[in-house]
């Protein structure tokens, strides 16, 4: 009897102990695995945090290489504006001094047409006088006409040299000048004007399109031929349609 109580003692001892151990792995288990769950979610934030950090590592890279690209771009375009600047000046100079041998020359047969005028020549002189004055005649308008051309050039030339020298300064044209435009496409506000280098017009020019006494548009010349331009409607200044017909004329006009 004492045997089997002492064995009962035991076994239920024994159900105790290992009740308390497996209480104990339980809790160790339960501890490892919020641990195991904390370590994850460390590495899971560690490698989304070292992923985005590579991807904005990249794009920054991306990004420095198109800004140091652009600043190149920009370096040589300014190069470039220097020497196309310094070229304007060199060409403006010799149209100028090319004008004044021109207004030199002018100058001179104008004196030699009043001498033959003023004197008194028998009539066969005055015959020979007359050729020479018709001669003069004829070298005075071809040196007006050459004085024209060159004020037309230095006129053209200043106005590229101040792209560079003053942009924000308009360019300003004839305060007479008025036309019409021949063709209008409104679908690409591309429009062809009546006047051209013979009106004294210029690149870049801005011009005011007028219909009935009402503003409809204002363009800019981006190409000049002899007799005839070539224009875009400026963007924020269209209020209409431009039409063929419609008159135009300078938005800054020369004072």
């Amino acid at each position: 009897m004492l045997i089997r109580i002492s064995l009962i003692l035991a076994i239920i001892a024994g159900l105790a102990v290992g009740a308390l151990n497996f209480t104990k792995i339980k809790d160790t288990i339960t501890t490892t695995r919020a641990e195991r769950d904390e370590w994850h979610g460390k590495f899971d934030k560690t490698d989304a945090d070292l992923r985005k950090t590579t991807k904005e590592l990249t794009s920054t890279k991306s990004e420095l290489a198109e800004t140091k690209s652009n600043l190149e771009t920009a370096v040589a375009a300014k190069t470039k504006a220097e020497v196309d600047a310094a070229e304007k000046v060199k060409l403006a100079a010799q149209l100028q001094d090319n004008l004044k041998k021109v207004q030199g020359d002018l100058s001179d047969t104008q004196s030699k047409l009043a001498a033959y005028s003023l004197s008194g020549l028998s009539p066969e002189q005055a015959l020979n006088a007359a050729k020479q004055i018709k001669q003069l005649d004829g070298a005075i308008d071809a040196l007006n006409e050459e004085k024209k051309l060159l004020a037309r050039e230095l006129r053209k030339v200043q106005n590229e040299l101040a792209k560079y020298t003053t942009p924000e300064k308009p360019v300003y044209l004839p305060s007479g000048l008025v036309g019409k435009i021949v063709v209008s496409d409104p679908k690409w506000d591309f429009v062809v004007i009546n006047v051209g280098e013979d009106q004294q017009i210029l690149k870049d020019g801005q011009l005011l399109v007028n219909r009935g006494g009402q503003l409809v548009a204002k363009i800019k010349v981006t190409a000049v031929e002899k007799s005839r331009s070539i224009a875009n409607v400026m963007p924020g200044w269209k209020l209409g349609d431009v039409m063929e017909g419609d008159q135009v004329f300078p938005a800054y006009p020369a004072q």
